[in-house]
């Protein structure tokens, strides 16, 4: 609940901000800068689709890594100015990550499915070019397990992992290129920051997924 309060209060807050924005240019007669900036200040909404190419790292041992695992990312976009060159980009999408592993019973293959609720300060820095940074919320559904020793595959779903806890917090970094008004391009890395024990304490996990995002953005006002 004090999630969705927070973000309420994100929107309330850069709404009202683009709202007085807009009246200030309108009692000037316009925004004066190049049409690109001049779109600037109208809320956006969209969808993207792209794809995901994650692996599991250690925070104890530099020397592990697990093999990469391609999944799919999707959903909802906003983009609520608040003063040039910063907006909120806040967007809920659903984003498969996982890996894959040798072990002594054969292939390990472990692919998740989360919602991730990417919480994002977008800075324009060109023309169409863009530079986002921030928290996401992630939401696991559910995991899926498969062991292939060459003759047999088994398989196994959990519904939730950590501990029982189904909530992480990951840190985002990415960058987005604008094709067009309507049409952008963007890449993003993500890793998780933390994780909820049992007993509620915090602390960084021995395992983290780290994932590489690309995909398409398509405006829809």
């Amino acid at each position: 609940m004090k999630k969705i309060f927070f973000l309420a209060i994100c929107l309330l807050v850069a709404g009202s901000v683009n709202a007085q924005r807009r009246y200030y240019h309108s009692q000037r007669g316009g925004d004066n800068r190049n049409s690109n900036n001049g779109d600037f200040y109208s809320p956006k909404i969209g969808l993207e689709i792209g794809g995901n190419v994650s692996n599991q790292i250690s925070s104890s041992n530099s020397n592990y890594s697990t093999g990469s695992l391609v999944g799919l990312n999707a959903g909802l976009t906003f983009d609520l100015p608040i003063i040039y060159p910063l907006s909120f980009a806040p967007e809920v999408l659903y984003s498969q990550k996982g890996c894959e592993a040798t072990t002594i019973d054969g292939i390990y293959t472990e692919r998740t499915h989360f919602i991730d609720i990417p919480l994002l300060a977008k800075f324009r820095v060109g023309p169409a070019f863009n530079f986002y940074i921030g928290p996401q919320l992630s939401y696991l559904l559910s995991t899926n397990i498969t062991y292939d020793n060459g003759f047999v595959v088994s398989r196994e779903q959990y519904y939730e992992n950590n501990n029982g806890h189904k909530s992480f917090l990951d840190g985002v970094l990415g960058v987005s290129f604008d094709i067009n008004r309507s049409v952008d391009l963007h890449a993003r890395y993500t890793l998780d920051l933390q994780q909820t024990d049992s007993q509620g304490s915090t602390y960084v996990p021995a395992y983290r997924n780290q994932v590489w995002q690309f995909g398409i953005g398509f405006r829809l006002n």
